[in-house]
């Protein structure tokens, strides 16, 4: 008697086949990319071992933002003075938000240079790399989160400029932390002026008023991730969170890619 055709069912792929395929063809795919664009710097183009990574002298120029550091306002200290501690600024002048995480100051160099390729310069894929960094400086904000919201823009400003850079980030952190990204759960409803160049009561002045939570977002009880690129005098996302808290957020958190220390 001939024996019966095999049929696809006698040539299952073991478990895990296709996942592991798939990762060997994405690896090839990247290899062939590299042999035909060789990967540089994201901050000065200088070469690299590998995308989506600073060189080696970028690396040492950024001054990452570590521990020690204000639990409020993660401001760094230059000695560790105890879990907990706060600094006298958010003492005497406490935020709306609940803690501020950031990667790195905001200072001539790497840092501010990603900030305004990615903000200015079209440069959207710079929001993977700095987003992935934000959600290993904000693991502590992030892992009791129910949501990642970006700081909004104006939509006459959003016209403008094409793009939200802190939406942007944000999507990337929310991908990495496999968190909910939540845009639409913020408005921005006052045209304000730029904040370059004011004092930090004209800032908290020009965007009072700016930010509303939209009508029938699930905001009540919710702990949110608010996200943006820089923080400076706070008066941004104190205006953005205290919108978060009037809708019922149960505590909101701040997360940027870059802060403003003075005095260190």
């Amino acid at each position: 008697m001939t024996a019966p055709l095999s049929t696809s069912a006698d040539f299952a792929a073991p478990p895990g086949f296709r996942e592991r395929l798939g990762g060997v063809l994405r690896a090839l795919g990247r290899l062939g990319l590299d042999t035909l664009y060789p990967p540089t710097c994201i901050s000065c183009r200088a070469a690299t071992g590998e995308a989506d990574a600073l060189c080696p002298a970028c690396w040492r120029a950024i001054r990452f933002i570590e521990r020690p550091f204000c639990e409020r306002l993660g401001t760094p200290f230059a000695e560790d003075l105890g879990a907990g501690i706060l600094s006298p600024q958010a003492t005497a002048d406490p935020p709306v938000f609940r803690r501020a995480r950031a990667v790195a100051r905001f200072e001539d160099g790497p840092a501010r240079r990603l900030v305004h390729r990615l903000k200015y310069s079209d440069r959207g894929e710079l929001a993977r790399p700095l987003g992935a960094w934000m959600a290993r400086a904000g693991a502590d904000v992030l892992a009791d989160a129910d949501a990642i919201v970006p700081v909004p823009l104006h939509p006459l400003r959003l016209w403008t400029r094409r793009f939200n850079q802190a939406a942007a980030l944000a999507r990337a952190i929310a991908l990495k932390a496999d968190k909910p990204f939540e845009p639409q759960w913020l408005q921005r409803v006052k045209a304000t002026r730029s904040q370059v160049g004011l004092s930090r009561e004209q800032r908290a002045e020009n965007v009072q008023g700016a930010f509303r939570a939209s009508p029938g977002a699930p905001i009540k009880g919710r702990r949110i991730v608010l996200v943006d690129d820089v923080l400076t005098s706070g008066a941004t996302a104190n205006a953005a969170a205290r919108a978060l808290l009037r809708a019922g957020a149960n505590d909101v958190d701040l997360l940027v890619f870059a802060r403003v220390v003075t005095g260190a």
